[in-house]
């Protein structure tokens, strides 16, 4: 079987899905509160487009998908896709990045159609802060989201956090506490400048050196978890406090990157396969669509044109970069 190997022997055997741009919050570090224009949905890959796709990559090697959007969960009868993926020969794990907010309803079918796990967008445990953060939605809706997760089997839950400078860094050690008391594996993740470089990113940007402070100022021993961290952990440092039903972890492309081990590929909304989330490079997979041989060269070409970084930091410190970024937001990509 041949396999997606890069110029930097970086072997990719995972790749994100974005189902839709859409999405039923506005985060202030994803999207603007208004003026977004959503594509026509005539532009979107149909459900068996994507497995056709995911049938290319699977013989490829590509044994584990994650599900995004947008918010993944407001395109219809998403329990059909992951059906239809689950029973690609090759597909080891199918996981969902949600906000959760529409997941109650419909983790149990998920889980039934093939689902595996469910990561969960949580900012914040303050329900005012959630509305100022997300602009709209109700945290209780996402907590029950996560209670609905467990219920139907979708673990390990990770809670994924981005961490954000004077907004909510002084929630880091409850959200410790969490991690502590609870069987939940919370991910601090750093403020990335995706499809914008401004003085809000700048603002808020907070390295997640400041997790590990917070915990030892707690009084919390902290000790390795990495050897034991849930499947698909991928580029998570992780981390257990001594006798805590569950783990941190810290997720820092800008002050520590992790593309020296990226293994992963981003196939997007409308069809373009993305080497790398940072920068502008896509090929698009519908002309290949119909020809097995047509889509391997495409898969192949994804590996001939994968940048050895994304220089995140270079952009931080004011530096020149050598790719151009991309222009398109986070929510248009897939997170």
């Amino acid at each position: 079987m041949r396999e997606l190997i890069d110029r930097y022997g970086r072997k990719h055997t995972y790749l994100r899905i974005s189902v839709t741009d859409r999405c039923n919050l506005r985060c202030l570090y994803c999207m603007p509160e208004e003026g977004m224009t959503f594509m026509d949905q005539s532009k979107l890959l149909s459900f068996d487009e994507i497995a056709e796709v995911v049938e290319t990559a699977a013989g490829l090697g590509i044994s584990k998908l994650r599900i995004t959007g947008g918010e993944p969960l407001v395109r219809p009868n998403l329990d059909q896709l992951i059906g239809k993926l689950s029973a690609i020969d090759g597909i080891k794990e199918i996981a969902l990045t949600t906000n959760g907010l529409l997941l109650a309803s419909q983790a149990q079918k998920l889980k039934e159609a093939g689902l595996n796990r469910v990561n969960i967008s949580l900012d914040t445990l303050d329900p005012s802060r959630f509305r100022f953060i997300a602009r709209r939605g109700e945290l209780r809706k996402v907590m029950e989201g996560v209670e609905a997760a467990a219920k139907a089997g979708l673990t390990p839950i990770k809670l994924n956090c981005v961490l954000l400078k004077g907004i909510n860094e002084d929630e880091i050690a409850e959200f410790l506490k969490m991690s502590y008391e609870q069987p939940l594996h919370i991910r601090f993740i750093e403020y990335m400048p995706i499809g914008h470089d401004d003085a809000g990113w700048r603002n808020h940007y907070l390295p997640l050196n400041r997790v590990l402070e917070v915990a030892a100022a707690q009084g919390f021993i902290v000790d390795s978890a990495d050897s034991e961290a849930p499947q698909g952990s991928g580029p998570s440092e992780n981390w257990r406090i001594r006798g805590g039903a569950g783990t941190f972890g810290l997720i820092h492309p800008i002050s520590d990157h992790f593309c020296k081990s990226c293994n992963r590929l981003r196939l997007t909304a409308d069809g373009n396969i993305k080497p790398c989330l940072y920068w502008m490079d896509e090929l698009n997979v519908r002309p290949a669509l119909g020809s097995k041989e047509a889509m391997d060269r495409l898969f192949l070409r994804a590996m001939d044109i994968k940048p050895e970084n994304h220089e995140m930091a270079a952009l931080l410190a004011g530096e020149a970069q050598s790719h151009v970024p991309t222009d398109r937001r986070m929510s248009q990509i897939g997170g």
